[in-house]
């Protein structure tokens, strides 16, 4: 698979050189803090501990290598690399081992109830992070369905898990599951992050049900009916990205976190269709990826009712090819504000103004330029001022 990867990624490479980026500096000085910045990558996704990573990083893109970038200007940053269709759960569990340099623990009740081993990588003596407790805190960024990645991080490391104490044998309970340590977290960023799931898995029914699909329609149904899983190696159905990022079981899933007075939440939602003043909403796929404009077409114009009753009206349908923007936001059940810089508040999501771009647009693009850079030193001069 990683040669497979590989061989794509050379040949994105080649047909789409690097762009020329200016430089853009960060005003240290005005700096009140500078945790290490860790990055969590998306569904499909890969961080910094993949074999093609430097060929093609998936922070940057075709700008180059974000970490490195960031790095050279004083910003330290890592980016794990935690499996590309695996639940918001076990993707934590890995993030946590790398940054600590521990072997994966997915835990012995989860392990047993979703029918797969316990224990992962071993990631012993190759800790990303130097240090890591209340007093070197870190910042979390996440982008799609990292975003549910962190939260399951953060909510581990703050409250640890009841089911785990109860079913761990004395001695053999990891760390993460003990809960207590919430503090070891300066601030979350969800980047375009299906908080309360996405209506491309309700459309990919759609795309199903008709008789002639065009390919990028068709791509929908492979991300998310396949890359996104189930994950066919005999564990349970909902140990996996799509169950996950399914409505009912996001919002679900959303209602486990907790959401600490302590931490700093700021969310960037993006859009790259529009409604007009009768409230429609259109897609001009010429705008997009490829992968993404097929998507968002049939994202414009869906309405349904999740099994669990949850009304996706129209206010869904604004959309960045992937993840409906009102999801991007915040989770439901979570306090939010309407946020353009300046103080944030703590405990509460601190959303920015929706950021004009598709899906991959905060990576930089796979195919469609885009320059991050400022963007991202903004984003972080910001949270480093609180």
């Amino acid at each position: 698979m990683a040669k497979i990867v590989s061989v794509i990624m050379t040949f994105i490479m080649f047909i789409c050189p690097r762009a020329n980026i200016p430089e853009v500096h960060i005003e240290q000085d005005k700096m009140k803090t500078n945790y290490t910045y860790v990055f969590i990558h998306g569904l499909g996704g890969w961080g910094e501990n993949t074999v093609y990573y430097d060929l093609f990083p998936y922070w940057g893109v075709l700008g180059g290598d974000m970490m490195k970038y960031l790095n050279a200007r004083g910003i330290e940053c890592v980016a794990p690399s935690v499996t590309l269709n695996g639940s918001a759960w076990d993707r934590a569990c890995e993030a946590y081992a790398q940054l600590t340099g521990t072997r994966v623990d997915y835990g012995a009740e989860h392990s047993k109830r979703c029918n797969h081993p316990r224990f992962g990588k071993n990631y012993t003596g190759r800790a990303m992070l130097k240090s890591w407790s209340s007093e070197d805190k870190i910042n979390l960024m996440g982008h799609s369905f990292g975003g549910a990645t962190m939260l399951e991080l953060v909510e581990l490391m703050m409250n640890g898990s009841e089911a785990e104490r109860k079913a761990t044998p004395a001695g053999e309970l990891s760390p993460l599951f003990e809960g207590g340590k919430g503090d070891w977290i300066y601030s979350v960023t969800g980047l375009a992050s299906p908080y309360n799931g996405t209506t491309a898995v309700p459309c990919k029914d759609v795309i199903n049900a008709k008789k002639i699909a065009p390919l990028n329609q068709r791509l929908v149904v492979a991300a998310v009916g396949g890359i996104a899983g189930p994950i066919p190696d005999g564990r349970a159905k909902e140990d996996c990205a799509a169950y996950d990022l399914d409505i009912d079981p996001a919002i679900a899933l959303t209602k486990t976190w907790h959401y600490s007075k302590d931490i700093y939440y700021f969310s960037v939602p993006c859009c790259m269709t529009d409604t007009d003043e009768n409230g429609v909403t259109t897609c001009d796929e010429s705008n997009f990826e490829f992968i993404y404009a097929g998507a968002a077409t049939v994202m414009c114009e869906y309405t349904g009712t999740t099994p669990g009753g949850v009304v996706c009206d129209e206010s869904w349908q604004p959309n960045d090819g992937m993840v409906n923007t009102i999801s991007a936001r915040a989770p439901f059940n979570a306090r939010s504000r309407d946020y353009s810089g300046g103080r944030a508040v703590k405990g509460v999501f601190n959303v920015y103004p929706v950021y004009r771009g598709d899906h991959m647009s905060l990576m930089g693009g796979l195919f469609l330029n885009n320059n991050i850079r400022e963007f991202y030193l903004d984003l972080i001069m910001n949270i480093n001022s609180q």
